[in-house]
């Protein structure tokens, strides 16, 4: 029986492997199509009450509405069909199994950079919350602008949705990699001439490396390098920073008007106001020093407990959500 030889065997051995060995490069060759959260991302942290895809639903409706209102409809981004196309001479000589599946992943890539959305919702890593990535999208300014209408209006626009934080920055969650990207992340709120009076608040979900009070004292300490003359204001501050833990991932943002639209909880700030105070908080000072900030946000012997201990109570009432 004839056996084949030389370039016709090469060619012929290419052409009997498995589609199923290319699968794994194919799935790679993503560019900025990753599906889950990760350190460099921006976008919203959304809290919701056990019904995560009802909540991607409300969210992409309530965030394509006021989208619209600051950005404008949403732009596709185009691109240029005849760069993957080649010339017929190369179409020919793309005929065994590796240069068809190379073809593919660059369509794939392709299709890929096309439909990158304006919001996109990605793995959170955690139970009963939703991360949507944004795309040319300030997010702090568009989560403002949803709760300053809301609390203007008073009008309910979702049933499962809880809170929504913009998330301006990421990093790894790691004391070291935290300090030294905050260093850089707090500049346009916090460094002089700038300066603010701010409180910290802190989740963490799926991780138990990090410790709150050492978070707190740091990234407390950040602020007060960048400009002395920042102020801890645990009642009604100026700014509040915002901070996420997710298991590996810190997610942050500077907020205002935390007080005032109920700790961004969009349940809470269509209700009748009762004052624009946070009603069950436990009275924290007024001002404090930087040195006591890390203290005073951590609860320790003595002192009243940081002020998101009662954050976390009104929300456990809501959901649970395997939180640490």
């Amino acid at each position: 029986m004839a056996t084949l030889e030389g370039p016709v065997a090469s060619a012929a051995s290419r052409k009997r492997r498995p589609k199923g060995q290319y699968v794994p490069a194919a799935k790679r060759a993503r560019p900025g199509g990753s599906r889950q959260l990760e350190s460099g991302m921006c976008g919203i942290l959304i809290t919701c009450n056990m019904n995560e895809r009802k909540c991607v639903a409300e969210a992409y409706s309530l965030l394509g509405e006021y989208g619209e209102q600051l950005y404008g409809p949403e732009q596709f981004i185009e691109h240029d069909d005849s760069r993957g196309s080649g010339s017929e001479e190369e179409e020919e000589e793309e005929d065994d199994a590796e240069a068809a599946v190379k073809k593919e992943v660059d369509q794939i890539r392709t299709s890929t950079e096309q439909k990158l959305r304006r919001f996109q919702s990605v793995e959170s890593g955690a139970n009963n919350v939703v991360f949507i990535r944004t795309l040319g999208v300030e997010p702090e300014k568009l989560v403002h602008h949803i709760l300053k209408d809301m609390h203007a209006t008073k009008k309910k626009k979702t049933r499962v949705i809880l809170r929504m934080l913009p998330v301006s920055g990421s990093c790894k969650a790691f004391l070291e990699d935290m300090k030294r990207y905050t260093e850089t992340f707090f500049e346009p709120w916090f460094k002089a001439p700038k300066k603010g009076t701010f409180q910290i608040v802190y989740k963490a979900r799926n991780n138990n490396h990090l410790s709150r009070e050492e978070v707190i004292k740091e990234l407390a300490g950040v602020v007060g390098h960048l400009n002395p003359e920042n102020k801890v204001d645990l009642s009604n501050p100026e700014f509040t920073i915002v901070v996420e833990i997710i298991k590996n991932i810190c997610c942050l943002s500077v907020v205002k008007d935390y007080v005032l639209f109920r700790k961004y909880n969009l349940q809470e700030v269509v209700k009748g106001s009762q004052g624009d105070g946070q009603p069950g908080a436990p009275k924290a000072p007024q001002e404090g020093s930087l040195e006591g900030a890390g203290l005073a946000e951590g609860k320790t012997e003595g002192q009243e407990p940081h002020v998101e201990t009662a954050e976390e109570e009104a929300a456990s009432d809501h959901h649970k959500d395997g939180d640490h």
